[in-house]
């Protein structure tokens, strides 16, 4: 009878491509691990993604037809009033014609930056009261451009997508609360400014970290934008002076 003959097995036997493979896992893993920690140990400043902006067909002072599709890819300013808002009533006008009149020295490397109005009083905010409007700011149509539509659809865009309250009375006068509301280039509403007093600095600040955030979100950078902390404070910033957000819901 024959005899078996068993050998051990030989070890496993590893080229010079096993090797390149391991290192480029372990390098990877290096990368991420050193991306993660950059985002935790030195927590980014981002404004928080508060939602989806709403989408909507207005139309402006000239009555040409803006959409919300229009504005992707700039950064929007957005402000809430009525043309017949008057003395004691909290006028926001003053408040864009300021950041109008800075944009040029706001550093947003690159990315356009537009105001809109969107008026919720459309029986008297006309075409014509519109341009009016736009004359009393001293608005650039290139810039700000003022817009108004159907009552059903501006209380949807304004009150379920913006979140800004509004209500008007028998006599004509509205209740509402002064706000600003900004949103990227992508369509995301990334803060609320509850007051009627915008603190310009505020809004060249928060403009810049949203440029700075595009520029940076690139490649393994994107991971540490993405893992940042985000302030659920932040949500409404109210004045951007640190105090709390301005209530005013009052007839006006």
């Amino acid at each position: 009878m024959m005899g078996v003959t068993t050998t051990a097995p030989r070890p496993l036997q590893h080229g010079p491509g096993y090797s390149w493979t391991l290192l480029w896992y372990l390098l990877l893993s290096l990368l991420f691990a050193g991306v993660m920690a950059f985002a935790t140990l030195q927590p980014l400043k981002v404004l928080p993604r508060i939602g989806l902006s709403p989408g909507y067909a207005l139309v402006d002072q000239d009555g040409q037809r803006l959409t919300s599709e229009d504005l992707r890819g700039k950064l929007v300013l957005y402000n809430f009033t009525y043309t017949a808002c008057t003395q004691p009533c909290p006028q926001t006008g003053a408040a864009m014609q300021a950041i109008q009149a800075q944009l040029a020295e706001f550093e947003t490397l690159g990315l356009p930056v537009q105001l809109v109005t969107i008026f919720f009083d459309p029986a008297r905010d006309t075409p014509e009261a519109l341009r009016l409007y736009s004359q009393q700011w001293k608005a650039d149509p290139t810039q700000w451009r003022m817009v108004t539509g159907d009552p059903t659809h501006l209380k949807h865009v304004i009150g379920g997508g913006f979140g800004v309250y509004y209500e008007g009375s028998p006599n004509g006068s509205y209740m509402f609360d002064p706000t600003f509301a900004l949103v990227d280039g992508a369509g995301i509403l990334r803060a609320r400014y509850r007051t009627a007093e915008l603190d310009t600095k505020v809004v060249e600040r928060d403009l810049g970290l949203i440029a700075t955030e595009v520029a940076r979100s690139q490649g393994p950078m994107r991971l540490a934008y993405e893992a940042a902390p985000l302030n659920p404070s932040d949500l409404d910033r109210g004045s951007g002076r640190g105090g709390s957000p301005c209530c005013s819901r009052v007839w006006h």
